[in-house]
């Protein structure tokens, strides 16, 4: 497995991440034991980092990710590096209610996540999404407490802005932006890539298959659970659909020829984007891993990458990455 580095403080992560949501939460019905099975053979390959949120399943995730790590060979669960997204609130039917990144909140999610996973420390924490009631300046102070208490390692962030980086990287060294970046979501590549290079902070890239919709796998009569927020996402309906269904023709055209699929060419893109970058597949059952796995093994050459740029040019998506009220929370959009 190849390492990659995150941010300028020595934090190294496999080159390729597990985003462990899917195992809990927001896309249908999810089997444990085939979530426990995939934390394991991510272990055993090599795969260092497990992304993971407090809200996802409101807790369930990162209980699962304590049994999986309790069950795991004792070397693997050793390496394993745990990123954890904090502040995003729900009530007990699950709907979402607001976000609270205050300094005191910081304090209380942190502990009950410590107790959830039975760990002593998280390796990145970072808000879900910014506080538009809290300064980011404060919310990073206060992770930083905890970096100097030994309960956080690394900061990091999620869904913001270049301005908001700078002022956070101003407080403490942020180690990691995580924010979706895929083949049908390039907007970070206009401010917000340059900026994280200028400060030397990682990206952790979620949504790599643009959740399964350029995996090669989708079938367009695909039935939603009630559940699976994709029923949700404009990106899934109608003719948008169609049209972004159409794009990976060319990925099928270039895995046909390297003996891979879509979504080893799709992961693979990301790969190639930069060292800084480490994707993040959201694989749930272990066959679904190994695939993914399969990326590291490709090579794009120049004439492949310019051949799916020009294919799926950027901005060649149809419909928003979310549905309009979650889309109005992403400082990254504005």
């Amino acid at each position: 497995m190849e390492n990659r580095t995150l941010g300028r403080n020595g934090l190294v992560s496999s080159a390729i991440g597990l985003g462990c949501m899917g195992m809990s939460d927001l896309y249908g019905p999810a089997n444990e034991q085939d979530g426990i099975a995939t934390i394991h053979a991510a272990l055993e390959a090599g795969i260092t980092l497990l992304d993971t949120g407090d809200f996802y399943g409101m807790g369930h995730n990162e209980m699962l990710i304590r049994d999986a790590l309790r069950s795991a060979n004792g070397s693997n669960r050793a390496n394993a590096l745990i990123s954890v997204k904090f502040g995003a609130m729900r009530d007990a039917g699950g709907n979402w209610v607001g976000m609270d990144n205050r300094p005191a909140a910081v304090k209380n999610f942190l502990a009950y996540t410590l107790r959830r996973l039975g760990a002593d420390h998280i390796d990145i924490y970072r808000p879900a999404r910014l506080d538009p009631n809290v300064p980011i300046e404060e919310t990073v102070g206060a992770i930083a407490e905890e970096v100097k208490a030994g309960r956080v390692r690394h900061i990091g962030l999620s869904e913001v802005g270049a301005e908001t980086l700078r002022r956070a990287h101003a407080v403490h060294p942020i180690a990691d932006l995580q924010i979706e970046y895929s083949l049908i979501s390039r907007g970070i590549e206009k401010d917000i890539l340059p900026t994280c290079r200028e400060l030397g902070i990682g990206i952790t890239a979620y949504g790599v298959l643009s959740r399964g919709l350029i995996s090669g796998h989708w079938d367009p009569s695909r039935q939603l659970a009630a559940n699976d927020f994709r029923s949700t996402n404009p990106r899934f309906s109608g003719d948008n659909l169609k049209h972004n269904l159409s794009l990976i023709d060319v990925l099928r055209t270039v895995a046909a020829g390297k003996q891979a699929t879509p979504a080893q060419v799709a992961i693979a893109w990301v790969l190639a984007q930069g060292k800084d970058i480490v994707p993040l597949v959201g694989a749930r059952r272990p066959e679904r891993l190994a695939e993914s796995l399969g990326a590291l093994k490709l090579t794009l050459t120049a004439q492949d990458l310019t051949r799916i740029e020009e294919a799926i040019p950027a901005g060649a998506a149809a419909g928003d990455r979310y549905a309009a009220y979650a889309m109005a929370h992403l400082d990254s959009e504005k």
